[in-house]
């Protein structure tokens, strides 16, 4: 949110450090948009689905990546790119590494909106309380895309035109699910203070027990885990889905926590 593929304080300089660690390999950082401005903008204005498209056609049109490649998303990007593992199985994703990503979605306000006094974050905020499920909110801005009311759970289902499609809540694409265990692994980061993602546990596919908003359950107690809709069971027995924490508000971890436990699943 507010990024962009560039931005020398962050994922510009996630590329330049895993360029530096690991010699050699091809680290593709990808822009939505013709210039940085509109890469930063489309993370809050883009259709998520468009989005989704326009990576996968980079991807395939990468002749550095046709015979594979791992992926790392952060935060909302962490879910997009699973969306993109799911809908673009060609060229293949051989790992998918969510660091602090929001699989299960999130609610409520707009906590730490980069800009915090910004009039954009305000907006936002008020938007997403008065019609999160509206179609055209759906449509055209980014974070009611992935917005998911446990209250509301019905309209939900009905109307979240991103989450609760690649999360299998309307029924079952046989084929994400083949495309998603089709993963060598699913490594997911947790931050284990994080003030920015409510509820933090849906880094690691759990959330809201449902019908209330104060008790979560972990991936295994959820639905989606127990009727095996996107076969993370599966996956899990096999010992594909990988479960990190770190100490850390969101998006918070020191280059020495990047390179001993993230650095090794792309090498």
């Amino acid at each position: 949110v507010g990024d962009s593929c560039c931005n020398p304080v962050s994922m510009g300089y996630i590329k330049k450090l895993v360029e530096k660690k690991i010699p050699g390999i091809y680290v593709l950082s990808l822009k939505i948009g013709s210039s940085l401005i509109q890469d930063m903008e489309n993370s809050f204005f883009m259709n998520v689905n468009a989005q989704v498209s326009e990576v996968c056609r980079q991807l395939a049109q990468d002749p550095q990546l046709q015979r594979g490649y791992n992926a790392m998303g952060f935060s909302q990007g962490g879910q997009f790119l699973r969306a993109v593992a799911q809908r673009c199985p060609a060229p293949p994703m051989l790992s998918l590494i969510s660091v602090g990503g929001q699989h299960q979605g999130r609610v409520y306000g707009f906590p730490r909106c980069p800009g915090e006094s910004s009039h954009l974050c305000d907006w936002i905020r008020r938007t997403l309380d008065l019609g999160a499920y509206s179609k055209a909110v759906q449509e055209h801005l980014v974070q009611a895309e992935y917005w998911h009311d446990p209250l509301k759970e019905e309209e939900y289902r009905k109307n979240s035109i991103f989450l609760a499609d690649i999360n299998q809540e309307r029924g079952i694409n046989e084929t994400y699910k083949k495309n998603l265990m089709a993963l060598k692994k699913f490594v997911m980061v947790k931050f284990l203070n994080d003030t920015m993602v409510d509820p933090p546990i849906s880094e690691w596919f759990g959330f809201y027990k449902s019908g209330q908003a104060k008790e979560t359950i972990p991936l295994q107690e959820t639905s989606l885990y127990k009727e095996d809709r996107l076969g993370l069971q599966q996956m899990d027995k096999a010992g594909k889905l990988v479960f990190l924490g770190v100490q850390g508000d969101h998006l918070h971890f020191s280059e020495e926590w990047f390179d001993s436990t993230i650095l090794p699943f792309l090498q």
